[in-house]
């Protein structure tokens, strides 16, 4: 199964993410979409599972603040900010979050810390990034993806 994996689009769905999502089977989205358009055009690609960020107002009350889904065996924990992350993660294998623009791939106490970055607007001189991930046979592999800031 092949994942995307984005936050923190902000209003923003670049050309060049979009043709990543073409290939995805499920996408998850770890919150700061900003525009319930964004929504409808991300559920046009594949299954969205999606979490509410900070920026996300009242268009947004229907979307949850976190989510645990599994998908091919593999269970994801998603909330926008790292620090609203649950201290008992029993069962979960990947966590996604964002909030904070900066790409993180890091393996905790077995556990799989995953933050895109961001591949909205370009802020704070940061890359633009998103991240495509496969599940095989219970493996998660990620691999990351540097948009080009040029071309929204």
């Amino acid at each position: 199964m092949k994942l995307a994996i984005l936050s923190d689009t902000h209003g923003l769905l670049r050309r060049s993410v979009a043709e990543h999502l073409k290939t995805a089977d499920a996408i998850l989205h770890g919150g700061d979409i900003n525009k319930p358009s964004i929504v409808d055009q991300l559920r046009q690609y594949a299954p969205l599972y999606i979490v509410r960020g900070n920026n996300d107002r009242e268009w947004a009350e229907a979307i949850p603040h976190h989510l645990t889904v599994t998908l091919e065996g593999v269970t994801f924990f998603m909330v926008h900010n790292k620090k609203e992350v649950p201290g008992d993660l029993s069962g979960v294998d990947v966590v996604v979050f964002g909030h904070s623009h900066k790409y993180v791939q890091e393996e905790k106490s077995g556990m799989l810390w995953l933050n895109p970055g961001s591949c909205g607007p370009r802020r704070f001189h940061q890359e633009i990034t998103m991240m495509m991930a496969e599940i095989t046979d219970g493996a998660v592999r990620v691999e990351k993806v540097l948009i080009p800031h040029q071309v929204p």
